[in-house]
């Protein structure tokens, strides 16, 4: 709870967006939490019991945003990515887009060792200037894309594996509001009636859960969940109190400090944006603030510091105490 007081006072959140969203991504990339969208939302995990995704399913840590990796170093010798799990996708004629959060997860109940890609956005802003979902279809091609010469070279196309774009919008449009929609591929029989197997072209779906208010019907499961953790309005004690009760979800040391990190960088958040005063705080206040961001949020140095708008002038004195 001490890194919460000092969150609290030290952190300002106004026009600190990036700061908001890596605290979004850490909370989403818990484990528990990855596994309670699965079960949710992707047919391949609806059977299975939510604690059961995440230790079995799951594969390897899900890496977000703030450590994306460069594709041509992955897979090297020696290299400690897990392969087909970094978030940057790098081409020469495309450029370079970063994932929040990305990770492998294996089919149940398969025998196979098949693994589904799933990228999971944190989206504020439904009308970014584009319709959303056609993003969300480009992130799902370049992740299949991107396969090859991973899971697949030249005509080895049925190694191909299976994609998910999955977003989560806390700020939807009105009608939006408490609803989950999926878009994928289905087959259609236009004359005549076949068959194709459905593994052969059901590789890539998104999948768009848009956060509401209680007093709506469908507020319950994964709406419910995603609300309250992301909250702008519950304190950091009621949000973990509701996720153990109702979700039975247990309260690591490290997710309660993400909650709480969470609760305290987003308090006073008004509909779309985020208003918290800065208190100036003592030397030694100062320098632990800026350590516990460096920590909590992986930022660097020069970064914590501008999020805490420390003055130019002292940011060579506590870059020398940091390195003390």
């Amino acid at each position: 709870m001490e890194i919460e007081n000092i969150l609290a006072k030290n952190i300002t959140a106004a026009g600190e967006k990036a700061a908001y969203d890596a605290a979004c991504k850490r909370l989403l990339a818990n484990k528990v939490i990855l596994a309670w969208i699965m079960k949710s939302c992707l047919e391949e995990y609806k059977d299975y019991r939510v604690n059961e995704i995440a230790e079995k399913y799951i594969e390897g840590v899900p890496q977000i945003a703030e450590a994306a990796v460069n594709p041509d170093e992955d897979g090297c010798e020696g290299s400690e990515q897990i392969r087909g799990a970094k978030n940057e996708d790098s081409t020469i004629q495309e450029g370079t887009i970063t994932y929040d959060i990305r990770f492998l997860a294996i089919v149940p109940g398969t025998g196979e060792t098949i693994r589904l890609i799933i990228n999971v956005e944190a989206q504020n802003d439904f009308y970014p200037g584009y319709p959303i979902i056609k993003r969300a279809l480009y992130y799902c091609s370049r992740m299949i894309s991107s396969q090859y010469g991973t899971e697949f070279t030249e005509t080895q196309y049925e190694k191909i594996r299976k994609v998910y774009s999955i977003w989560i919008c806390p700020n939807p449009p009105k009608k939006r509001e408490n609803t989950i929609t999926r878009y994928f591929v289905q087959e259609e029989n236009l004359v005549g009636q076949v068959s194709e197997q459905k593994e052969n072209y059901d590789l890539l779906t998104v999948v768009m859960i848009c956060l509401g208010h209680a007093e709506d019907d469908n507020y319950t499961g994964i709406l419910k969940l995603l609300d309250v953790l992301l909250s702008s309005e519950k304190e950091a004690e009621e949000k973990k109190k509701i996720l153990q009760e109702d979700f039975d979800i247990a309260m690591t040391k490290t997710l309660e400090s993400e909650v709480s990190a969470m609760c305290n960088l987003s308090k006073g958040v008004e509909e779309r944006g985020i208003a918290i005063g800065l208190e100036r705080g003592m030397e030694t206040g100062t320098l632990n603030a800026i350590q516990n961001l460096m920590e909590t949020l992986k930022l660097t140095a020069e970064q914590a510091m501008e999020a805490l708008k420390v003055p130019e002038e002292e940011k060579v004195k506590y870059a020398g105490m940091l390195k003390e």
